[in-house]
C-alpha cells in the first residue's frame, strides 16, 4: 500500500514538473523574430505603452515624417493608451501606412504561471494569458473592424507555453531581432546605429510614445541612410506568409 501511495505522488509530482514552462524570455518558442526576403526589407515596429502620463505620450513628429516619407510601420498599442489618446488611435488606424497590433491589456508579460520581469507580474493563468490578449483586440476590432493578427506582451517576456496558446488562437507573437531604442533609453546616435546595421528580414523594436527620447531622430537618420541603400520597409502582414517563428 505504501509502495503503491509513492509510486502515485512521484507520478503526479513528475506530471506537475512536465506542465510546467521550461523557456523564459525575449526568444522563446513560437516567436517571430525574422522574415524571409529576397529584397533589401525591414520591418519597424513601434511600441506605445500606457499606464502613466508619461508613457501615454505621442511622438507626433516622428509619426508625421513616417507619413511624409511613405514609411510603413507596424503599430503594436496597448489598450491603455488607446484610451488615452483616442482620437489619434482613430487617425493611425485610419492610415494605410500603418497597421495596428496589439500591444496587451495591462502591459504584462506572458506567462501561464505569473513569473515576472522588470518588477512587473506576469500574467497567471492560460485564462490571464488569453485575457490580457484579447480585451485589447476586441477593443481594436470595435475601433477599427479589424481584429489585431500580431501581439507583442508589454516587456517582450514570454514563456513558450503562453506562445503556444497564443498561436492556438490565431495569434502571432511580434518579437525583434533588433533592440531600436531600448525601451526609449537609447540616444539618437545609438538609435541609428542599430538601424543601419540591420539585415534584410530584421524586425526592429522602436517606441512612439517617448517624444523627450532619441527615438525620432534616430529613425530618421538611419532611415535616410537605408532608403540611399536601397531598403524598403514593410509592415508584418506584408510578409506574414514569409515569418520565421523561433524553434
Amino acid at each position: 500500500m505504501q509502495k503503491n501511495l509513492f509510486s502515485l505522488l512521484l507520478f503526479f509530482s513528475l506530471t506537475l514538473a512536465a506542465d510546467e514552462p521550461t523557456q523564459w524570455g525575449e526568444n522563446v518558442t513560437g516567436v517571430v523574430t525574422t522574415f524571409n526576403s529576397s529584397k533589401k526589407e525591414i520591418a519597424l515596429t513601434f511600441d506605445a505603452c500606457g499606464g502613466s502620463f508619461r508613457s501615454s505620450q505621442y511622438d507626433a513628429e516622428l509619426i508625421a515624417y513616417l507619413i511624409e516619407n511613405r514609411i510603413s510601420a507596424t503599430l503594436f498599442i496597448n489598450s491603455r493608451w488607446i484610451h488615452s489618446n483616442p482620437e489619434i488611435f482613430k487617425e493611425l488606424a485610419a492610415n494605410p501606412l500603418f497597421e495596428i497590433a496589439n500591444h496587451g491589456t495591462a502591459h504584462r508579460p506572458l506567462s501561464v504561471n505569473g513569473k515576472s520581469i522588470y518588477n512587473i507580474q506576469g500574467t497567471r493563468s492560460r485564462e490571464e494569458v488569453l485575457e490580457e490578449i484579447n480585451a485589447n483586440a476586441l477593443l481594436i476590432e470595435k475601433l477599427t473592424g479589424k481584429r489585431p493578427l500580431f501581439f507583442r506582451s508589454g516587456t517582450a517576456y514570454y514563456d513558450e507555453q503562453a506562445v503556444a496558446i497564443a498561436r492556438q488562437n490565431g495569434v502571432e507573437i511580434g518579437g525583434f531581432s533588433v533592440l531600436g531604442d531600448a525601451g526609449a533609453t537609447f540616444s539618437a546616435d545609438k538609435v541609428a546605429y542599430q538601424l543601419t546595421n540591420a539585415k534584410s528580414g530584421d524586425i526592429i523594436l522602436l517606441h512612439m510614445n517617448h517624444p523627450e527620447s532619441g527615438t525620432r531622430e534616430g529613425v530618421r537618420e538611419a532611415v535616410e541612410k537605408l532608403k540611399i541603400d536601397g531598403f524598403s520597409f514593410i509592415r508584418l502582414s506584408d510578409v506574414k506568409n514569409r515569418l520565421n517563428p523561433l524553434p
